[in-house]
């Protein structure tokens, strides 16, 4: 029995792999855009919680991003790292389901770092394809949390 469990959960792990790759095979990398509300949103968190890391959701549609929702960052050492109130979380991924927009992703910020993946953010990122937006040094910079990695996404800004 012990067999089968690690068989299906195996099983499990592979098709939740293949249906990822497959959600981030369909995106066109170079067609993300990004409301100008959303980013001046990430920008002003991240000045605002400095030297903290700030930290929110990120919601929309297919890749679109059409809000940043600031977030309480509940992490114990939020000066390096963060977390994003869970309850908040939750209320995001509700609302979604009640035809609300998607959670797309997340957003935090490197008050003295750069915006790219940090060795941190790889290692508590879960491939499950969603965007991460990183702010530091006065820009915002996206990324593909996918099945191989972190992936560069190019955006545009849009007013609409």
């Amino acid at each position: 029995m012990g067999a089968n469990k690690r068989v299906n959960s195996e099983e499990n792990k592979t098709a939740h792999a293949e249906l990822v790759e497959a959600a981030c095979a369909t995106l066109d990398r170079s067609a993300m855009t990004f409301a100008e509300t959303a980013y001046a949103a990430i920008m002003e968190a991240a000045a605002r919680a400095a030297p903290n890391e700030a930290c929110g959701i990120l919601l929309g549609h297919g890749t679109r991003i059409l809000t940043a929702l600031p977030a309480a960052n509940v992490h114990p050492e939020p000066l390096r790292h963060f977390e994003i109130d869970p309850a908040m979380l939750i209320a995001a991924h509700k609302a979604a389901r009640a035809g609300g927009p998607a959670v797309l992703g997340y957003f935090h910020s490197h008050p003295n770092g750069v915006a790219r993946p940090s060795a941190t953010d790889r290692a508590s990122a879960s491939g499950d394809g969603r965007v991460w937006a990183i702010a530091a040094a006065g820009e915002v910079s996206l990324w593909r949390d996918g099945p191989s990695g972190f992936e560069p996404l190019s955006y545009a800004l849009d007013d609409g």
